[in-house]
């Protein structure tokens, strides 16, 4: 008889946590990588850009020169994630989240020490790779594990979650600034990542079910109506497939994040003041919930590359109302069309490399494509700030932009998903 991905190499482990749990545990995991993912807001973008006026403002630096600092302290923050992936999967999610908890809630303190552009490079660098980067791969690693024919499902639920960010942090955080200091207000979110992520983390974690006598989904053993290929990192590199959305990653991490880094100046310089423009995070919030969960139903039913071109073409589409929008009604519906985006993007790049590639050396193959993404990240607000010093106006870059995710949305259609050759089980 067939057994079961990591059954074979592992004893099964007996916890009582597991074993007492009335209902399957991956729904424990569920809420508990979906509430990880909540809590890298104070490293996401969507995070940083209402702290961005008070940081240039305070210590005197130009919205170029900061914008040139978060690029290259991303990218220099992206060079560990592939060795966080490979930790994962040797030492296990519930160890990684502790490390990673720990450090970033450090990370997000250093923030409220910054002095100068050194500082400012240092605690950007941290806050990217250990909050977007470590503990996002960590918190969407561990719910893969536990799922297969129900990912799609399950990615959307967590997407909910973590959209939910988006309309509630910012809010939180301005209020933060305004009753304390930006400076304490980013310490203060260091020590709710400390009292909340790591002991949630450290409870409730857990590797691949089939090491506690489960199976992914719970519906039974693996080998009846759910099948898994599991690719090496080298063996995924070498597919169409892979390199497709590595690059809608790559598209959507610079367009996304550039979008929300300069959103309060992309929308004032359309005489949209900071109530109105932060409305747009609520919009896209709420709208990013409600389209995780959509599309993680439809990604149990159709096939990803399909959905990718519709996720593709509302990037084109926000890149283009983020020239036009002038009022209120128009920055909610520019809100939500970019939330609709962010909310299938989420599901997809949730899900579609343990869907296509296994489980087995998700992180190594996650970690690889999770640095793509923060370069992107990285180069994306440096690019728009770039484009509005050569220009005087977002609108050029903004249009020109919108060229790159069109190329991929008409591309996407027509890449059929890998196969691996007979007789090969992904070990080599």
């Amino acid at each position: 008889m067939k057994t079961p991905p990591e059954v074979g190499d592992h004893e099964v482990n007996r916890s009582r946590l597991v074993e007492r749990t009335p209902v399957y545990y991956g729904w424990v995991i569920l809420l508990a990588g979906t509430f990880g993912l909540f809590m890298t807001t104070p490293g996401q973008t969507v995070g940083v850009s209402v702290f961005l006026d008070s940081i240039i403002v305070d210590l005197g630096l130009s919205r170029s020169t900061v914008s040139l600092l978060y690029t290259f302290a991303t990218l220099a923050g992206s060079l560990a994630l592939p060795f966080v992936g490979r930790f994962v999967d040797t030492k296990g999610p519930r160890r990684a989240v502790i490390v990673i908890a720990i450090l970033f809630a450090l990370a997000c303190v250093w923030m409220g020490f910054i002095r100068g552009i050194v500082s400012l490079f240092v605690g950007f660098m941290l806050i990217r790779s250990l909050g977007q980067g470590s503990l996002s791969l960590v918190s969407l690693h561990v719910i893969n594990l536990w799922f297969i024919q129900r990912r799609g499902l399950a990615v959307g639920l967590s997407g909910m979650g973590f959209a939910l960010s988006f309309a509630l942090f910012p809010p939180f955080i301005d209020l933060l600034i305004t009753s304390f200091g930006w400076r304490s207000a980013y310490a203060i979110l260091g020590g709710l990542v400390a009292v909340t992520v790591l002991p949630v983390g450290a409870l409730f974690f857990r590797g691949h079910p089939e090491r506690y006598g489960l199976t992914p989904d719970g519906r039974g053993p693996l080998w009846e109506g759910a099948s898994e290929q599991n690719f090496t990192p080298a063996e995924a590199r070498r597919t169409l497939s892979f390199w497709l959305y590595t690059a809608a990653t790559f598209c959507f991490a610079m367009l996304g994040t550039a979008l929300l880094f300069h959103n309060y100046d992309i929308l004032g310089t359309s005489g949209i003041g900071r109530g109105v423009a932060t409305g747009a995070f609520g919009a896209l919030g709420f709208v990013a919930a409600g389209a995780n969960l959509g599309t993680g139903v439809l990604l149990d039913r159709l096939a990803p590359r399909y959905l990718l071109s519709v996720t593709l073409s509302l990037l084109c589409l926000s890149l283009y109302l983020a020239t036009v929008v002038s009022t209120l009604q128009g920055v909610l519906f520019y809100g939500s069309v970019l939330g609709l985006m962010q909310g299938m993007n989420g599901a997809i790049s949730a899900s579609v490399f343990a869907h296509y590639f296994g489980r087995r050396h998700l992180g190594a193959i996650k970690g690889t494509v999770q640095t793509v993404g923060v370069v992107g990240s990285a180069i994306g607000p440096f690019l728009f700030a770039f484009g509005l010093d050569l220009a005087g106006s977002y609108r050029p870059v903004l249009l020109l932009s919108a060229l790159l995710p069109l190329g991929l949305a008409l591309v996407a259609p027509f890449i059929r998903p890998p196969r691996k050759q007979a007789g090969k089980d992904g070990d080599g």
